[in-house]
């Protein structure tokens, strides 16, 4: 176990990311297919191919999960990792050929770095052809090079955040895993403490050090104030938090998708507030069918897994585009 997404066979990443332009693709590839299903719960998605992890639709298993920077413009990577696969002979067989099935969701990471240069087909690609079982590098890589958190103040007060993995093993050789991009509107917290770990800072200048107690604006309690109510029309746009919970375990397409909507209280464990009109939430679940398991206990660590993903993405991610990381 290496406390990653790939400790579940068949499951393999690969990332690419442009950090001059501080913006990159993440691909959570099964070459054989996996079981899939989704749960959207920001109210500004940038979604693909998710109508047909539906359970009342055709399509049972899916051949790669795309996360990516770049906003609606990131969608394009889906169609590199599409070509990778067909190269590889790998996709649902349709007849007249294998059409390799790709979901993906996008986080807006335009405001950092450079807005002009975004994942397309060719970073889709080399992130699929750089796909392997080693544990994915963690922070500024892939779908996590431009993520940012705490935005309520405008960008200049946020903090940068990244991509995590995590895994745990629940019993019976079953195994729970998750890969995250955190881009929330919201800041994270540490769930032990409830103290504000990363997010939107007091001041973008001053000479306030982490750790202070006047450090963060704390965007909860901004949302109750005047001040919160006012810049909030205002507020940052450049938000989402995107995942990948697997599991080992054998289950229907109808669990996978219950799986997806339990992750979820991962999410509103760490980042508060989560699942906002200006965030587009959005968490996949894939089964590789391995195991035998109760689809509300891997649910149940579904939440868990993705929780510390989310805060391992956030703690080793550097500082980049003038923003403070606390992998510093």
């Amino acid at each position: 176990m290496q406390n990653s997404i790939t400790d579940i066979r068949g499951i393999e990443v690969g990332q690419a990311e442009d950090v001059g332009a501080l913006t990159g693709a993440t691909v959570i590839l099964c070459r054989k297919g996996a079981v899939a299903g989704v749960d959207v719960r920001g109210s500004a998605p940038g979604t693909r191919e998710t109508d047909l992890l539906n359970p009342l639709n055709l399509v049972e298993k899916v051949h790669a999960i795309v996360l990516a920077g770049g906003s609606a413009y990131g969608l394009d990577a889906a169609s590199g990792v599409m070509k990778y696969l067909e190269e590889q002979g790998v996709g649902f067989e349709t007849g007249a050929g294998k059409v390799p099935i790709v979901p993906a969701a996008i986080l807006f990471d335009l405001a950092i770095g450079r807005g002009d240069i975004r994942p397309d087909a060719a970073m889709g690609y080399r992130a699929a052809a750089s796909a392997g079982k080693d544990r994915p590098a963690e922070g500024n890589f892939g779908a996590g090079c431009g993520a940012t958190v705490g935005k309520i103040l405008g960008a200049r007060t946020a903090m940068k955040s990244g991509i995590g993995t995590a895994s745990m093993e629940i019993g019976g050789g079953v195994i729970v895993a998750a890969i995250v991009a955190v881009n929330a509107f919201g800041d994270v917290i540490d769930p032990k403490t409830g103290s504000i770990l990363a997010g939107a800072r007091s001041t973008s200048l001053g000479p306030l050090k982490l750790g202070s107690d006047d450090y963060f604006a704390d965007t909860l309690q901004l949302l109750k104030s005047q001040l919160g109510r006012t810049v909030l029309g205002f507020s940052s746009k450049a938000n989402t938090v995107i995942g990948v919970v697997a599991t080992n375990a054998r289950l229907t397409k109808v669990k996978t998708n219950k799986v997806a909507a339990m992750a979820h209280d991962g999410l509103a464990r760490v980042i508060r507030p989560a699942h906002t009109m200006l965030d587009g939430d959005t968490i996949f679940a894939l089964a590789t069918g391995e195991k035998s398991a109760d689809v509300t206990t891997v649910g149940a660590f579904a939440a868990e897994v993705l929780a510390e993903a989310c805060l391992r993405g956030v703690r080793a991610a550097k500082s980049a585009g003038g923003l403070p990381g606390l992998g510093e």
